[in-house]
């Protein structure tokens, strides 16, 4: 199974010395798609043209929004798991298995060392439709990752970036409260997260991570449907 995530708007700050100048991101095919984005949002004046060498960290670290919050299982401010981090099991888990959807920088694996910047999905780019130009920029990261179970938890407007073919065995993640069953708002962050970290915990199915995770599971077509009692 793949996971297929959105980024967040809120973002760690610092990071090491290697700018994204000198990283390899994967899918190199896919570089010259990426340095139109780049150019295009720079000169609009969205994005610093220094971005490129600013510090970097992994992308899942740098992403710090309610749903990476629960992946890495951290608590309330003042708790003892305010800080925590995934293991280098979690970490090698997540490498292999997860994906982040960036409007900067298109789909990639959680642990790409990416800046921190500002440029989401609703950007306006004057000169460039994001998404007629990353629909059709993707087909190489598709070709790397046809054969593989898609579970997609991107939200709507992330999801449209890069649309999964329809060849693709692909799940959707949908939210609910368990006793009104009504769809989840504020807590489908939360609740996507801890699904996510019960499989880098080690759950290999999507009903263990249910479990794990203390949420009730179905499964109805191509939606898997997540049941919580956060309020």
């Amino acid at each position: 199974m793949l996971f297929l995530l959105p980024p967040s708007e809120s973002k760690a700050l610092g990071g090491d010395s290697l700018g994204i100048d000198k990283v390899a991101l994967i899918f190199a095919a896919m570089q010259p798609a990426r340095e139109v984005v780049f150019e295009s949002a720079v000169k609009a004046q969205l994005v610093d043209p220094n971005l490129q060498s600013a510090p970097t960290m992994p992308a899942i670290d740098r992403y710090n929004g309610t749903l990476y919050a629960a992946i890495h299982g951290r608590g309330l401010k003042g708790t003892p798991t305010e800080h925590n981090t995934l293991t280098k099991e979690e970490r090698e888990r997540a490498k292999e298995s997860l994906f982040i959807q960036s409007a900067l920088f298109g789909l990639i694996p959680a642990t790409s060392l990416i800046p921190n910047y500002k440029f989401s999905a609703n950007s306006k780019v004057p000169s460039l439709n994001l998404k007629q130009h990353w629909s059709a920029s993707h087909d190489v990261t598709w070709n790397r990752l046809e054969g593989q179970q898609m579970i997609d938890l991107r939200s709507k407007q992330y999801a449209e970036l890069a649309p999964v073919p329809e060849s693709f065995e692909t799940l959707t993640v949908e939210i609910y409260d368990i006793d009104s069953g009504k769809a989840m708002n504020h807590f489908n962050k939360k609740a996507k997260g801890q699904f996510i970290r019960a499989f880098l915990q080690g759950a290999e199915t999507l009903e263990d991570m249910a479990k794990a995770a203390n949420l009730k599971i179905e499964i109805d077509g191509s939606a898997i449907k997540l049941f919580t009692n956060q309020r």
